[in-house]
């Protein structure tokens, strides 16, 4: 089996992590505390996982992130993703999710749905809960269903999610008054 090896990034956000295997990126971390927590929390998540520069293909990622973080609206429909231990439902709704463009939001109901599993909003939010590879897979772009953000598992917890949000410039297309309340969509 191929070693999987990780490196540590600087972006507007905080210095992020992104976890490959061969080509594909099978893991990222957004910023904690200080490098050693991002490393601890980087080591319990992918044990085998060696500290490493990025090979090619791995750092047009990186800087595709960073564009991202910098407000440009990044697509990362090219990048191999390797999504293991994962069940059948929670893949189904990071695949999902993985379709939202930036700028753009979902509610976990409207995820749901999309899977033809209405009613399964708490269950999108757990399968959320568990996405390996936050910002690619952009698990911040998924609101509760009042426009409020939700949870967010990642370090900073929802302030780190509308941070990336404002940055974003997100709108919320179907219900924009759900959005209202957030600093970037003041009425004018």
């Amino acid at each position: 089996m191929i070693q999987a090896a990780f490196s540590l990034f600087d972006t507007p956000i905080g210095r992020c992590a992104i976890v490959w295997r061969g080509t594909a990126v099978i893991g990222s971390a957004l910023s904690e505390v200080s490098n050693e927590r991002l490393r601890a929390s980087l080591q319990r998540r992918f044990p085998e996982a060696e500290e490493a520069p990025p090979p090619p293909e791995i750092e047009a990622v990186i800087e595709a992130v960073r564009r991202l973080l910098n407000g440009v609206a990044e697509d990362f429909a090219g990048i191999v993703l390797q999504l293991d231990g994962l069940s059948d439902f929670e893949r189904a709704v990071l695949e999902e999710t993985f379709r939202i463009p930036a700028g753009e939001t979902r509610t976990y109901g409207e995820i749901a749905a999309a899977l033809e599993a209405p009613g399964a909003a708490r269950a999108v939010g757990a399968a959320l809960g568990r996405n390996p590879i936050p910002i690619i897979i952009p698990c911040h772009r998924v609101l509760g269903s009042n426009g409020k953000s939700g949870g967010f598992s990642a370090p900073g917890g929802a302030s780190t999610k509308l941070k990336m949000l404002e940055i974003e410039r997100a709108k919320r297309g179907s219900q924009p008054e759900l959005f209202e309340h957030l600093p970037w969509q003041a009425k004018a």
